[in-house]
């Protein structure tokens, strides 16, 4: 059977893998699909009966062998690094990293929810008419969705820097792309690539979680429903572009796996698990044939798309 160019990374060499937030959904799907292809997986849950449960499903599979689950919050720090030392001493390197974990950030009538799975608009769901967004669930997002991925990446570098073949994957989502950042201010900064840097995206943070507190998103013209998502999804796709630049000899990469049936989206969308996880599995095992113009990216599912 002929190998495919993207799976060619894998002749010869042992890969290792850490998934976030994989205890459901797309993340355990992009476990069992790299487990599949011979990945060594490390499956991980912030509550570790979850994560216990999700093993359990995979127990009979043929590649069972390849997965091990690991306890991991995102956003704890000293769980991070529990993880890291945990790496370091089993695999001693680390391959791939998929930054999946994430929140929506909102309060939702499920009532709601469950009137649109039935009805006839059950793909054109109106956020802004059944959910709402308190200050404290738009910070745990944007902490979760951003500051969590962005915490990995910098702690799983060394161990990446090992690899003959880095790469990081992180899930972000359409509704992060710039025509739906509608402050103006925001979008000039994340639309510059020149000056675009870490500090300038803390900086648009900030300022929306502070005009969020205010309620004033309306008058600030920000965006007024899955308005913390977005921006946590904007900053992930910018510090993407920002990751690339500074390390050329990396392949990292933004993908919106489509909308999906999962419990992230209260299970709406045309989408299974296992149709969305192919698209960050692809760029997961992208081959070293692929330079850096593949690098720095924001896909829709398969397709390079703009940021």
């Amino acid at each position: 059977m002929a190998t495919r160019k993207e799976d060619s990374i894998f002749l010869g060499t042992q890969r290792y893998a850490i998934v976030t937030g994989s205890n459901q959904g797309i993340g355990l799907e992009i476990c069992r699909q790299l487990a599949s292809k011979g990945v060594q997986v490390v499956l991980t849950a912030r509550d570790k009966e979850k994560g216990k449960a999700a093993m359990k499903t995979l127990e009979g599979c043929s590649f069972f062998k390849h997965l091990v689950f690991h306890q991991l919050d995102v956003l704890d720090p000293s769980s991070i690094s529990s993880l890291v030392d945990f790496v370091k001493s089993k695999y001693g390197k680390l391959d791939i990293l998929v930054n999946n974990a994430g929140i929506l950030g909102l309060s939702v009538d499920t009532n709601a929810i469950e009137s649109y799975k039935n009805g006839e608009e059950s793909g054109y769901i109106k956020w802004n008419e059944i959910s709402t967004q308190p200050y404290n669930l738009a910070e745990q997002c944007i902490q979760t969705n951003y500051y969590g991925a962005k915490r990995m990446t910098e702690a799983f570098t060394p161990l990446l820097s090992l690899s003959d073949a880095p790469r990081i994957v992180n899930v972000s989502s359409s509704s992060g792309k710039l025509m739906f950042v509608i402050n103006e201010w925001a979008c000039n900064i994340l639309n510059d690539a020149k000056t675009l840097s870490e500090e300038r995206i803390d900086e648009i943070l900030e300022v929306f979680l502070k005009d969020l507190k205010e309620d004033s998103l309306e008058t600030k013209n920000w965006p007024l429903f899955l308005s913390a998502y977005a921006l946590s999804k904007a900053a992930m796709n910018a510090y993407t572009r920002v990751f690339a630049k500074k390390h050329p000899d990396y392949i990292i990469n933004s993908v919106c796996p489509g909308h999906v049936k999962t419990n992230l989206s209260l299970f709406t969308g045309p989408l299974n698990a296992e149709e969305g996880a192919r698209s960050v599995v692809r760029l997961a095992l992208l081959s070293s044939d692929h330079g850096q113009e593949h690098s720095g990216q924001f896909y829709f599912r398969d397709e390079v798309s703009s940021f």
